[in-house]
């Protein structure tokens, strides 16, 4: 798995403060790029990704740090919408709308791919034999969903943003990683997101291998992520870190942490057409 952005809300997305751009999930059967924000594209390039190899994008809900760069990735994944392959998976907002949300993809974006495919929470999908269950989240985007992806070393989750409740983080139990959205530090909760003390809790349920703070609002970066993602460490015994931009995780028997060098290529042989 590679950290295309960590950041998110409004402030960190309008500023950069951190890339927005969502996570690449990687294994032998499939590649799933997860909520491509701001920041995805740019930073697939600094590490020489080729969009091409993409089998699915998958977005959560339809608010822009979770959506802004679908419809190229989407071009990309279609060999620039020549190719009709790949799948979309999004919820109801993100496909059709709910409310004054959405849609967020032109109707010619979902017009290129092999399928497209409205998910909502209990739901399981398979992407090329890789199972996901969606799960309940409450945010302002009624229809926002997370997710647990199975893979041959256990369950890696996603959980995208969303207030906590008890039952909410009753559904990650048995992950070994768990990337948390923190938006906030310690106690400074606002409405449909997690601060660090309802991190403290969520980890207190799950108990992971590693939960990796996502999704850093610009008042977390202010105090200082490291410390906020620290202070949840000596409060549970559970191993914790701030995620960073392209961060790549390996899970297999043990978890191993790389930092990928962004170098954008001066020429790619993947874009000789």
């Amino acid at each position: 798995m590679i950290l295309l952005g960590t950041g998110g809300g409004r402030h960190t997305t309008m500023f950069q403060a951190r890339s927005t751009g969502g996570f690449l999930f990687m294994n032998e059967k499939s590649r799933i790029h997860l909520d491509p924000g701001p920041g995805a594209l740019t930073n697939m390039c600094n590490i020489g990704y080729d969009l091409r190899q993409t089998d699915a994008v998958i977005v959560s809900h339809c608010h822009p740090d979770h959506y802004s760069d679908a419809a190229s990735v989407i071009e990309g994944m279609t060999f620039g919408g020549w190719v009709k392959r790949g799948s979309v998976y999004g919820t109801k907002s993100v496909i059709e709308g709910e409310g004054r949300l959405g849609p967020c993809i032109s109707q010619y974006h979902l017009s290129i791919p092999e399928s497209v495919n409205i998910i909502k929470a209990g739901d399981r999908i398979s992407i090329n034999g890789t199972d996901i269950d969606i799960t309940k989240a409450t945010h302002s985007d009624p229809c926002n969903v997370g997710f647990k992806i199975h893979t041959d070393h256990g369950i890696l989750s996603y959980v995208s943003d969303t207030g906590y409740t008890d039952e909410i983080a009753e559904q990650y139990i048995g992950s070994r990683i768990l990337m948390l959205p923190v938006t906030t530090p310690d106690d400074n909760r606002i409405n449909y997101h997690l601060c660090t003390d309802d991190a403290i809790k969520f980890v207190e349920k799950v108990k992971p291998e590693l939960t990796i703070f996502i999704h850093l609002g610009i008042v977390l970066l202010k105090h200082n992520e490291f410390k906020q993602a620290e202070k949840v460490e000596n409060a549970t015994g559970c191993r914790t870190i701030a995620g960073e931009d392209l961060m790549e995780i390996t899970l297999g028997d043990e978890i191993s942490i790389n930092k990928l060098i962004p170098k954008r290529p001066e020429w790619n042989p993947a874009w000789d057409l």
